[in-house]
């Protein structure tokens, strides 16, 4: 395919920005169109998360685009999860046995900005903001825009249009509304929504609790996590479920209701948030969800990627790292050099969805650990022998949580079977009083690994066996 082709990319969001400047690297004419203002002129995050959760995935695409440093003053480490009880006992449970694996709290507005601004280095990159796709002719290959200041409609051509604008996905609804191909799409939500709010800095600027972990606090049905940012503050997000419970989103409808339910259930939390009744009736309360589809591709001419084409809950923090990862696997594709544009999508999809799919469901298993399993008791001794054997055996053993997040050279839904299979494994040896913490190591890891590729195995016969 030549290079001097014209690419339409819908949407300047983290995913779009970083394959606009993937492909300017690469030579393409780039035209991107984002219906929001430019977020490097103006504050347009409207209660959406500021900060996000950055591991090795996601810099495996900064990697590839020559920004790793950049991006790394925009990151502040969280080496664990700083669990919160209701008496305001708290521990760290680490995210991995091995020092050098952590994740990152990073600033969705920082990072998006440098990408948009490495981006615009390139002469073939053009990006126009305010500019709102509301359909996709996806056999003729155009877009039809309105303009957000002139309310002005106009159509945009190109050789291929790839669309990143998100959940809400232009392109996604034309392909369901068009009827021209079978086109499968599931939109799943949770019956929990979440609510940002925070923790304000000193008034020297200094954080008010431990900075480098990323805070939970865990009570069953619903919890509160906390994230640093680099001005010594914290993002604050209260998951809760919208209508059952003693309390939920559509009963907290005052402020004495509010404090009454962060006094009972997160009170060292309420402690450093003067600010949580201001925060609480100004943000908005936003539903968590999941988005599948299949076929991503329509022949040639258009491609949906990042979240457009599988969002996800943000309880593994992969939604972002998955989105990179995108950007990642099609570089890898182009550099197949195929024939045209419709082998390279199909190429492509082929290769990515059994991984996206996968961390859609881990994403939903994550939920129910944290805002539950770890404060469970065989939990916590299940995270405590599995640091144990990441610490001895660095080489040998890999946590569930460490094979997705760390081990960028394996994809998803490998990472998911095997953590799966592991966790599977843990548990059963602990109940049965085959293994703990005062055991011989060694002799564990063998347990532990023999027991897992049992579970493996007939996981796989299971599979043979289905009519």
């Amino acid at each position: 395919m030549k290079k001097q082709q014209n690419i339409l990319i819908i949407g300047a969001g983290l995913c779009g920005s970083l394959l606009a400047l993937r492909l300017g690297q690469r030579g393409y004419n780039v035209t991107v169109y984002e219906m929001r203002p430019d977020l490097r002129k103006t504050d347009i995050s409207a209660g959406r998360s500021i900060n996000l959760a950055f591991s090795d995935r996601g810099n495996k695409a900064m990697k590839l685009v020559g920004i790793e440093d950049q991006v790394k003053e925009l990151c502040i480490p969280m080496n664990g999860r700083m669990i919160h009880d209701k008496e305001g006992n708290t521990f760290l449970s680490n995210y991995s046995g091995r020092d050098h694996e952590y994740i990152n709290s990073i600033s969705r507005g920082g990072l998006n900005a440098l990408l948009l601004d490495e981006a615009e280095k390139h002469d073939n990159v053009t990006i126009h903001f305010n500019k709102q796709c509301q359909s996709v002719d996806f056999e003729k290959t155009t877009a039809l825009f309105q303009d957000y200041t002139t309310k002005k409609t106009f159509i945009e051509d190109a050789d291929c249009i790839i669309a990143t604008d998100g959940a809400g996905s232009a392109l996604r609804k034309s392909y369901y509304l068009g009827r021209k191909f079978l086109f499968s799409f599931s939109q799943n939500y949770l019956t929990h929504g979440y609510k940002e709010l925070s923790i304000l800095p000193t008034e020297t600027g200094d954080y008010k609790t431990y900075k480098n972990a990323l805070h939970i606090w865990p009570r069953g049905d619903f919890m509160v996590i906390a994230l640093p940012n680099l001005d010594g503050s914290f993002t604050v997000t209260l998951f809760l479920s919208y209508a059952e419970g003693e309390y939920n989103f559509n009963n907290l409808t005052t402020p004495e209701i509010v404090t009454a339910f962060f006094t009972k259930e997160f009170p060292d939390a309420l402690e450093l948030m003067p600010n949580l009744v201001t925060d609480f009736f100004e943000n908005p309360t936003a539903p968590l969800g999941t988005v599948k589809c299949s076929p991503w591709h329509y022949k040639g001419n258009t491609l949906l990627m990042g979240d457009s084409a599988h969002a996800i809950v943000p309880f593994y923090g992969q939604g972002m790292n998955a989105s990179f990862e995108d950007v990642v696997e099609f570089d890898a594709i182009l550099d197949q050099q195929l024939e045209n544009w419709e082998a390279t999508f199909t190429a492509y999809e082929k290769t990515r969805k059994k991984d996206t799919d996968a961390i859609a469901d881990l994403a939903i298993d994550n939920f129910h650990e944290m805002k539950d399993h770890v404060s469970n008791p065989i939990f916590q001794e299940k995270r405590k022998l599995e640091m144990a054997l990441e610490k001895e055996f660095p080489n040998d053993y890999s946590s569930k949580y460490s094979l997705v997040t760390f081990n960028e050279q394996i994809g998803y839904r490998e990472a998911m079977l095997r953590g799966r299979a592991q966790d599977k494994a843990l548990l059963n040896l602990i109940a049965d009083g085959k293994i703990d913490l005062n055991a011989d190591l060694k002799h564990t890891l063998k347990l532990v690994l023999k027991e897992t590729e049992d579970i493996l195995e007939e996981d796989t016969i299971a599979k043979t066996m289905k009519p």
